[in-house]
Parts: C-alpha cells; sequence; structure tokens
C-alpha cells in the first residue's frame, strides 16, 4: 500500500498564503503589537482633541470633536517667540535629505573600495568600522564636540549634517551586498573601458537598491530626530531643527509653557496639559514621515536584513 506522501510548508519570510503553524506566531505577536501601537493611537487622538477634551477625568481616548487647533497653536510661534515653527521643520527637511543624499553616495562608494578594490591595510580598516559598530553616538559626543570645534563648525548649519554622515552599520551592509556581486562582471565592465563611477553607478546600485534603500531609511531617522547638533553646537535659533523644538514643549518650566498659556488662554497649571495636545501634534508631525518612508521601503528592507549576511 502507497502512503501520500506528506507536505511540508516552510513559512518564508513573507508566506503568500495562511497556514495554521502561523497560529502560534500570532499569539504572541498580535498582543504585543497592540501594546506597542497603544502610545502611537493615545498621540494621535490627543493631537486632534479641543482643550476643553484634554481636561476630562478619567481621561477619554477617543476624541468627539477633532480639531486642528493644537496645530495651529503648533505653527503660531516658536519656545523664543520670534522664529515660527515652520521655520525649524524647513531646517529639518534640508538637513535630513542632505544627510540622506550624501550618506548613500559616500557608504556606496566606500563599500565599493572595500569590497572590490585592492590596497594595503583594506581588512584592518573594515575591522574599525566593524568595531565602531558597538559604539553609540552619545559615547563620543566629547571627541566629536572637539572635532565640530576645530572644523569651525560651530553655530554653523553644517554641523547638523556631517556629524552624520560617518554611518558603520550602513557601510557595513552595503558592503556584504556589494560582495555577492560577482568580479567577472565588473572586470568585463572594465575590459570595455567602464571607468569606476560608470560601474558604481550602472552596475553597484541597480544591484544593491534593497541595501540602499535600508541606509536611506536609517541615515532619515538619523537626522530626522537628532537634537544634538542643535543643543550643543549651535546657539543660533534658526538654524536648530524640528526635533529640538518639540523637546521645548514637551519639557516643565520655560518659554515653551508661557507660549502655550498666552496661546490657549490658560493658566499656568492648566498650561501644562494643553501643552499636551500641542506636544501631540508636533510629536506626530514627527512620526508621520518616518511611518511613511518605512511602509514603502519596508519590502527592501527587509530583504537587506535577511540576505547581508549571505556570501
Amino acid at each position: 500500500m502507497n502512503r501520500k506522501p506528506r507536505r511540508f510548508f516552510v513559512a518564508g519570510i513573507n508566506p503568500s498564503r495562511f497556514e495554521r503553524g502561523q497560529l502560534k506566531f500570532l499569539a504572541y505577536l498580535v498582543p504585543l503589537a497592540a501594546v506597542m501601537l497603544l502610545p502611537l493611537v493615545f498621540i494621535v487622538f490627543n493631537a486632534f482633541k479641543p482643550l476643553d477634551e484634554l481636561f476630562l477625568y478619567p481621561p477619554r481616548l477617543v476624541t468627539t470633536r477633532p480639531t486642528l487647533q493644537n496645530f495651529t497653536n503648533l505653527t503660531a510661534t516658536s519656545a523664543n517667540k520670534a522664529i515660527p515653527a515652520s521655520r525649524y521643520l524647513f531646517n529639518s527637511l534640508v538637513s535630513s535629505l542632505a544627510v540622506v543624499v550624501l550618506n548613500l553616495l559616500i557608504t556606496s562608494a566606500a563599500a565599493y573600495c572595500m569590497s572590490k578594490k585592492r590596497y594595503k591595510l583594506k581588512h584592518m580598516l573594515f575591522e574599525l568600522n566593524t568595531i565602531a559598530l558597538m559604539f553609540v553616538p552619545v559615547a563620543v559626543s566629547i571627541p566629536r564636540y572637539f572635532i565640530i570645534e576645530r572644523l569651525g563648525l560651530i553655530d554653523s548649519f553644517l554641523s547638523s549634517i556631517v556629524p552624520l554622515l560617518a554611518m558603520p552599520v550602513g557601510l557595513f551592509l552595503v558592503k556584504q551586498f556589494i560582495d555577492q556581486i560577482p568580479n567577472s562582471l565588473l572586470e568585463a565592465a572594465q575590459i570595455d573601458g567602464a571607468s569606476d563611477y560608470y560601474i558604481l553607478a550602472r552596475i553597484i546600485w541597480p544591484n544593491i537598491a534593497p541595501a540602499l534603500a535600508t541606509v536611506a531609511m536609517i541615515a532619515f531617522q538619523s537626522a530626522w530626530n537628532s537634537t544634538e547638533a542643535s543643543i550643543y553646537y549651535m546657539h543660533n535659533e534658526a538654524i536648530k531643527t524640528f526635533a529640538f523644538y518639540l523637546t521645548t514643549l514637551t519639557t516643565t518650566g520655560g518659554n515653551a509653557y508661557d507660549m502655550v498659556g498666552a496661546l490657549t488662554g490658560a493658566g499656568s497649571a492648566a498650561s501644562a496639559v494643553a501643552g499636551m495636545g500641542i506636544a501631540a501634534a508636533g510629536t506626530l508631525i514627527m512620526l508621520v514621515p518616518n511611518l511613511v518612508l518605512f511602509i514603502f521601503l519596508q519590502s527592501r528592507v527587509i530583504n537587506t536584513m535577511a540576505h547581508s549576511g549571505m556570501k
């Protein structure tokens, strides 16, 4: 009697259909996702709550009368009552886009040299880059400040761009992808007279698109959420970023709460509650670009994380 062979399904990174074996994963992931999404839902509803609903006790999650007043108050004036919040937002957009573009160019060119070129100290340089992965930015904040000072970038808009151009994790990921490109393909292009710039633009970049998408997302998030330059390197309010401006709304005391009281007509105690709505509106503005970018690039990012260690 011939037995029908049993079929086994191996779930991939992005399975095309639902299998019963996935239920055990959903049992863990759905509650975890709910806990992670609850603060985001709270921020979204608070951003659209009118002032009177912010004072409700017990607090209510869903607003019955959504309004854009918090966004209007946010953009009315800044904490120092001189520079509009739109100026901070513009600074963040410009610096973030500059960091993304320059990071893609520098990281891909450096990874190409480390992967396909032969020169002395090549392996040592890559090992130093790997060691740099263990250091968080705050660990090198003091030497970074001295470098920025010696370069004459104190109180300069470039101080929000230059420190973020060194991205060890981006170099590591891109190099792993370039290692997978056959040397014979590059050698054939060189025989045909292709320069390194042509090879990088026409052969390397199209074949490492998932890695470049990942680097772009990491670079954008690092620049968009960064407050280091605005706090340590800048004194001129006109060149500071929106992330820094948001910290003035979420810290007690100072001019930020005076601004909230002036806009809402609330007292000092009520200004703190009223400021929650304005801070939620600012947090939502900070969240949206990261969320949109990840939605568009998520498939490429997952592909990068899955294959960056393969040879």
